[in-house]
């Protein structure tokens, strides 16, 4: 079985097949926050759950089916899957705790800043980021920030979670990263399996040094974890990490913005005392603006990098 890698080219054209799985993917990402909000179990230990039962799912599987693959992984594609695990450990280490010190306004905003450093690890690796896709970029950052609505504040605790929200950002870009030079090579069964179990264990030493209860929790909490896990861990994050194959992962970063007001419409529809604000429709406009740009600067598409799986 032969294996093509991809080139260096910077930000591609996405296939058609990536545009709708990402679509797939939004929407079950989108789920995320409002499933948060009503869910009564400590943030991390959330953060664990759904990375833990997402393992208990993937790893059977892939050892079962992908045996020989994962005792073939050379030691760059293994310690690759490590790193993204590590890094989207850290990223919900750093994302969540910044909310309990500064505004769910700032945080989300600041921790929007990801494809602004997926841009930048970009260039760092030398590929070619041209003048329309940071437009692009920046287009699509106005319109988070619009609907957000940052409110930065000069205190030692909001500076303290605003940092902290930067660094979400940055580390869920090195997770799209690492993601993308494993999936030039690796099924994405394989990798999110050896990706999930990584960030599970990290959290679950997490939760355990910061005393974050991990059971005795009421039967509807354990239902929505369960939702979802099965929808923005195993249909989302995998889906963004299908299309991190041939699909640049500033573009696909840059995707992951439409949460912001997906999550605001969903939370409207099903969650008591929210609604859909008015600001989420010049918000999405934007977003679409900025990532039509990102996605037209370069006409040409990938070549897959390992077989339809």
């Amino acid at each position: 079985m032969t294996v093509t890698a991809l080139p260096q080219q910077g930000v591609a054209r996405p296939p058609t097949r990536d545009l709708g799985l990402m679509v797939i993917a939004l929407l079950a990402v989108s789920t995320s926050g409002p499933l948060i909000a009503v869910t009564v179990v400590p943030a991390l230990a959330i953060a664990f759950w759904r990375n833990a039962m997402s393992a208990a799912v993937l790893l059977p599987v892939a050892l079962v089916r992908n045996r020989s693959e994962l005792r073939g992984l050379t030691a760059r594609e293994r310690g690759l899957a490590l790193l993204a695990g590590l890094m989207l450990a850290l990223h919900f280490a750093t994302w969540i705790p910044a909310l309990s010190y500064t505004s769910v306004a700032s945080a989300t905003a600041l921790v929007a800043t990801q494809p602004v450093w997926s841009a930048l690890i970009g260039t760092v690796r030398g590929e070619r980021i041209g003048r329309q896709v940071w437009l692009g970029i920046a287009v699509s950052l106005a319109g988070a920030l619009l609907l957000t609505g940052a409110d930065l504040r000069v205190s030692g605790d909001a500076l303290l979670g605003d940092g902290l929200a930067i660094l979400g950002g940055i580390f869920a870009a090195a997770y799209m990263t690492a993601g993308s030079e494993v999936r030039r090579s690796v099924s994405t069964t394989s990798y999110t399996a050896v990706c999930y179990s990584t960030t599970a264990l990290l959290l679950l030493v997490s939760c355990l040094v910061g005393g974050q209860g991990l059971a005795g929790y009421d039967g509807r909490d354990w239902l929505k974890l369960v939702a979802l896990t099965a929808g923005a861990q195993l249909l989302g994050h995998s889906l963004f990490n299908v299309v991190l194959r041939t699909t640049s992962p500033t573009v696909v970063s840059l995707s992951i913005l439409f949460e912001i007001p997906g999550a605001a419409v969903i939370a409207a529809l099903f969650v008591k005392n929210q609604h859909v604000p008015w600001l989420a429709v010049p918000s999405a406009a934007l977003l679409v603006a900025g990532l039509a740009l990102v996605i037209r600067a370069n006409t040409r598409t990938t070549t897959p990098s390992v077989p339809v799986e």
